[in-house]
């Protein structure tokens, strides 16, 4: 038996968690979690409520309240909700207490006697009506570059320009109105920049790290570490442990990641044994996972790793799963963007299994995922319930109804059945182990549908009315399968693998059986349970489907003659608007370190804002004057707070295998605003990305004259085309390049694997 620590960011205290932040970084480690008690580890899942910081402290000021009074309340409903979904912590605290005050101040005042940690003065606005510094959100004022209003201290969301202290214009405290002054302030900074050799020292013992984790934090790296502020001019947070700082307070992005060790040293207290928390952050051998969404990576990767090397004698991460985004209606998930997302208005209509089944069929584990109520819809009723729980009842149910337990093996049937759960298990436990998830389930939903096959090729139905000892031994090796099935699914649906296990009248938990089990033939003579079954069909309302429904039901009827719709063959490729485009400016996004704001040249008067979240994949100099695809008729969205006014196209090859994601280009240098088409008519006008969802783009190699994908259909070039393309593919299976209809195609510039699909 192993020991594993399974770390979950911290969700922030000030908002009620959905599905993005279930999807990305609590679901999976819970997952695993199981998973890893199936295997007889022993297992401490730690987590909490990150309670610090200013979105806090604004929410506050406008409620009258207390920060404390924010930060409780949230804790309160993100906890019960976490715990409604069936999540397992062994703790889930809080970063507000006691415990890990001293925790933090402990490794902030090793850090200094070490000399990890120095002062230095910058400067910041201070207000002096208040009579105090204030930090970025409490100051608003005017844009100088694009003259934007309301904008905060350290960066307009309108054109994406970030400033330095005293550059806003008409800048005025959020608070009282008053124009702040600039004054030189004091803080402590993290030496970050004497961690860098052994940071890569740390990539280099860590190769099986995700490539997204690897590649954005190698580009960190090779840029250069610069030491950072670790303090801030506020009273919310933890008090800096130094005579004469009591102003101060940590950095909340520095006491958030030491919640990992406080948690564990928590958890040890209230089992009894304070010195527990040692057994896994002191012994090398423990394993340490970090589960996280793709913009915490340097945190986990660069900056906790370094606190822990200069701190000393705790273990590094070992993994760090970073998922990307869950995202709806083509942005990253969130309430505003219509529909019920929040996790308690979701459970109050749903199971929990539910909603775990379909977030982990859909997990946005190496690169963004689009979450839609319809096809939520789709594969729990498709999927689900016609699959998976249709096999469970159908076996349960018969076979109580004609055996009322479980009948004698039959060698035969037995052998087969566990010849398919051995090899189903072997890269079951393979996925899990890479925490790749996605994959794992649908390991589960195969070996299902192998159950529903046998099932009825051997039509017990029919057999019990000939021979009734061969119908049992056919029905008992259901069960086994019945059985296996149980035990895999429980690390994703728990309650409903627990339901099954209790209709098959097994002895003890599915943790005391532990996944080896699921190789063993189900024990002859268990009484079974009268079965009802555990997934039922279901129907998402109306209106979640679509928020804007009611809105287009009170319009009145349209007097105009509405346009004609757009038929015939690559009827949805029509709506794209795809341009020749080039990369004129990009910088790294203010608030998102997975992301790039870029101004694009796509033929217009003036360049376009885009956001795209390349930074693992290209540096700057790369994407710089760089010539690309853009998708120009998506409506524009912002992307953490900067307006996106289009989308680049890139091919990404992760879904057959592939880890490979490359920009596609014209091949030729055509000018800027060329109409990529096909020589089709298109429509003018904004789309939505379900839009272009719809429309299936790959790119694959030309060999002797025929596309190497789809059975190598004939396909027709002009001269001097490239080796490798892009092809539209109509629902009919009709390939044709995606060009200019002039002799420019699209394609990219290395090798990717053939049928990698466009996004």
């Amino acid at each position: 038996m192993s020991k594993v620590l399974v770390c979950v960011a911290w969700p922030y205290a000030n908002g009620v968690i959905h599905l993005g932040h279930m999807a990305g970084s609590i679901l999976p480690p819970d997952i695993f979690s199981r998973y890893n008690k199936l295997l007889g580890n022993e297992v401490m899942m730690v987590s909490g409520s990150d309670q610090h910081g200013t979105p806090i402290t604004v929410s506050a000021e406008k409620e009258n309240v207390t920060p404390e009074v924010i930060a409780e309340r949230f804790h309160a409903i993100n906890k019960r909700a976490i715990e409604d979904m069936e999540i397992d912590f062994s703790l889930f605290t809080k970063t507000h207490t006691k415990n890990h005050f001293e925790v933090v101040q402990d490794v902030f005042n090793k850090l200094l006697d070490k000399g990890y940690l120095y002062v230095k003065e910058s400067d910041q606005y201070y207000c002096p009506k208040c009579g105090k510094f204030l930090p970025d959100r409490y100051v608003e004022g005017v844009c100088p570059d694009c003259g934007a209003e309301n904008v905060r201290g350290d960066q307009c969301d309108s054109c994406g320009k970030t400033f330095e202290t005293g550059e806003l214009k008409h800048a005025h405290c959020i608070n009282c109105g008053t124009e702040p002054q600039v004054k030189p302030t004091e803080h402590y900074f993290l030496k970050l920049s004497a961690f860098e050799d052994s940071l890569l020292k740390l990539m280099e013992e860590r190769p099986h790290w995700r490539s997204n984790v690897k590649s954005f934090t190698t580009n960190w790296l090779k840029d250069g570490l610069n030491d950072r502020a670790i303090t801030r001019d506020m009273d919310w947070g933890v008090p800096v442990p130094v005579k004469g700082w009591d102003n101060k307070v940590i950095y909340v992005w520095f006491d958030a990641v030491i919640g990992y060790l406080s948690a564990s040293k928590e958890y040890s207290k209230i089992i009894g044994k304070p010195d527990y928390w040692k057994e896994f952050w002191e012994d090398p051998t423990v394993k340490h996972y970090y589960f996280l969404g793709k913009d915490n990576i340097p945190f986990h990767s660069i900056i906790w790793p370094a606190i822990l090397m200069g701190y000393g004698g705790l273990n590094m991460p070992y993994e760090i799963p970073a998922n990307e985004y869950l995202m709806f209606k083509g942005g990253k998930l969130s309430k505003s963007r219509g529909g019920a997302i929040d996790i308690p208005s979701v459970l109050e209509r749903f199971d929990a299994d539910v909603i775990r089944y379909y977030l982990s069929a859909v997990m946005p584990d190496t690169h963004d995922s689009e979450f839609t109520w319809v096809d939520f819809e789709t594969k729990v009723n498709n999927e689900l319930a016609s699959n998976l729980g249709n096999y469970w009842h159908r076996s349960l149910s018969f076979t109580k109804k004609n055996f009322e337990t479980v009948p004698e093996q039959d060698p035969k049937e037995s052998e087969f059945i566990l010849s398919l759960v051995k090899k189903s298990l072997k890269e079951y436990k393979e996925h899990l182990d890479a925490c790749d998830f996605k994959k794992a389930i649908k390991v589960i939903m195969e070996l299902s549908s192998e159950g529903n096959k046998y099932f009825a090729d051997k039509a017990p139905w029919a057999l019990i009315k000939t021979d009734k000892d061969a119908c049992g031994g056919v029905m008992a090796a259901t069960l086994t399968l019945t059985k296996a099935l149980a035990l895999m699914a429980w690390p994703f649906m728990p309650k409903a693998s627990e339901t099954v296990w209790s209709y098959l009248g097994m002895e003890g938990s599915i943790v005391d059986a532990g996944l080896d089990s699921a190789t063993e033939p189900i024990k002859a003579g268990l009484q079974l349970k009268e079965p009802v079954p555990v997934f039922k069909k279901i129907e998402v309302p109306k209106e979640w489907k679509d928020p804007d429904a009611a809105k287009k039901e009170e319009k009145p009827k349209q007097q105009n003659k509405p346009a004609e719709p757009l038929t015939g063959p690559f009827a949805d490729f029509r709506k794209l608007e795809i341009r020749v485009a080039q990369i004129v400016w990009i910088d790294d996004h203010p608030d998102a370190d997975k992301l790039y704001q870029m101004k694009v040249d796509v033929g217009e008067d003036e360049p376009r804002s885009i956001v795209a979240g390349l930074k693992a994949f290209y540096t700057k100099d790369q994407m710089l004057n760089r010539k690309v695809l853009c998708l120009a008729n998506l409506k524009p969205r912002k992307l953490r707070g900067i307006e996106s006014k289009g989308m680049l196209l890139a091919a990404d090859d992760e879904d057959i295998g592939g880890s490979t994601v490359l920009l596609l280009k014209p091949s030729k240098d055509m000018p800027n605003g060329t109409r990529i088409d096909c020589g089709l008519e298109t429509r003018d006008g904004k789309i939505e990305y379900e839009d272009f969802a719809k429309v299936k783009l790959k790119v694959a190699s030309i060999i002797n004259g025929k596309f190497n994908i789809d059975g190598g259909k004939d396909i027709e070039l002009p001269e001097g085309a490239p080796s490798r393309l892009v092809a539209v593919v109509d629902t009919d299976g009709k390939l044709i390049p995606l060009s200019d209809a002039k002799g420019c195609i699209a394609t990219v510039d290395k090798e990717i694997t053939d049928g990698a699909n466009v996004r």
